[in-house]
């Protein structure tokens, strides 16, 4: 196994340098999959369709003209306009294929079958291509066939239900079903090249449905649900597993948010923080299940307590004692944290409306500096890729007469 590169100089080239996907993608689930193996140095050649492209380009025009959801999931990318309908756009794409490692697809239901790139099809012209199509539902089901959005697939799965209030559900803010199947379809990625790389033979091909994603994710419910009997309520900022456990007001204006997760963190919240030992001494609180059973009393006394303090008193005497905690925070708050800052999370991307912040992947890599490419234009880098696959220029103003590219 190689060793990690720890010399001073960055490195741009990423452990999948050398790594070709091509995507066949929309939205929010595969974008999110093919920026992360991006991160990590893949060169990723986005197809689009020449008259719009990826819808959500236009989902709003709030970055220098762009959309917001596409300048985040979209960078480093090359954009090739090609109508995969159109028979020299087909031709294309196959030719693009051949040359690839990795396909990465979250079209409509049946739509690649249509294309004549679902698995058998492919399996017979391209053998090595791995090839990862993200769905709604997953095959033989009978939500099959259904369009699947991020809203629609956290309702169904249940995941509204155990977020909110009581008789107020609501959808998780970020869109949890789009992004983690998006991480679920890179991951497999990873593995089927981890595997080839040790002569380990695999099927190539793999799906990743969102709907499993959301059913995975909710795995703490359902299994409660399944030995219990008892659909949990959502709580809120709180949590119905464990307490005491949420957000509370504070005297100068703020929310803390105070957590516990064993009974030593509960005895040091009652006898350092709140100075009550008493109540770390009462049976009705001894351990996690019983102050389940009576959170509502544990939330009024930390509750009276917080009104009486400052967030900066709290957060100090809370991190003396051990107690996790944090400050509630607004988008706008987020983008001033010094903890981002201090950590240079925040660096510049170029868009066709010029730079922008953007945050670093999560991954922190010794030695390697992860590309943060540009926001391509629409079919921005149409000519220079059909130029690599060996068409002239007649042919490409050919194909772009006939409106096979853009």
């Amino acid at each position: 196994m190689a060793h990690a590169d720890h010399s001073e100089e960055p490195r741009s080239d990423g452990p999948l340098a050398g790594v070709t996907v091509v995507s066949l993608e929309q939205a929010v689930s595969a974008p999110m999959c093919t920026r992360t193996l991006g991160d990590f140095g893949a060169r990723v050649i986005k197809v689009e369709h020449p008259r719009g492209g990826d819808f959500a380009r236009h989902y709003d025009d709030v970055v220098h003209g762009q959309a917001a959801h596409f300048v985040w999931l979209n960078r480093g990318k090359e954009s090739v306009a090609l109508d995969v309908k159109d028979p020299g756009g087909v031709a294309v794409l196959h030719r693009l294929l051949g040359r690839a490692d990795v396909l990465v697809s979250n079209l409509a239901p049946g739509a690649a079958g249509r294309l004549g790139l679902g698995r058998d099809a492919l399996a017979a012209r391209h053998p090595d291509l791995i090839a990862v199509e993200i769905d709604g539902y997953g095959a033989g089901g009978p939500l099959s066939g259904k369009r699947a959005y991020d809203l629609l697939v956290q309702a169904e799965s249940g995941a509204c239900s155990i977020t909110g209030h009581p008789g107020a559900p609501a959808k998780p803010g970020p869109p949890m079903a789009d992004v983690c199947t998006g991480l679920y379809g890179a991951i497999s990625v990873l593995a089927l090249l981890a595997g080839r790389g040790r002569g380990r033979p695999v099927d190539p091909t793999v799906s990743v449905s969102m709907f499993d994603t959301m059913a995975e994710l909710m795995g703490y419910a359902l299994t409660y649900t399944r030995h219990t009997g008892v659909d949990q309520e959502p709580r809120g900022m709180g949590s119905p597993a464990v307490a005491p456990y949420g957000a509370y007001p504070t005297a100068d204006g703020h929310t803390v948010v105070l957590g516990t997760t064993n009974d030593r963190e509960w005895q040091r919240l009652a006898d350092e923080l709140l100075e009550r030992p008493g109540l770390a001494a009462d049976p009705r609180y001894t351990a996690n299940a019983d102050r389940v059973r009576h959170r509502d009393a544990l939330d009024e006394a930390i509750a009276a307590w917080c009104a009486r303090h400052k967030l900066a008193d709290i957060q100090a005497r809370a991190d003396a004692a051990g107690i996790g905690n944090s400050r509630y925070n607004t988008p706008s708050d987020v983008l001033a944290h010094p903890h981002l800052a201090a950590r240079g999370r925040w660096q510049t991307v170029a868009t066709p409306g010029g730079d922008v912040p953007a945050l670093l992947p999560p991954p922190v890599i010794p030695g390697y500096t992860p590309p943060m490419g540009a926001i391509p234009a629409l079919g921005e880098h149409t000519a220079a890729v059909l130029a690599e696959l060996g068409y002239d220029d007649a042919e490409i103003a050919d194909l772009r007469t006939r409106g096979a590219i853009g």
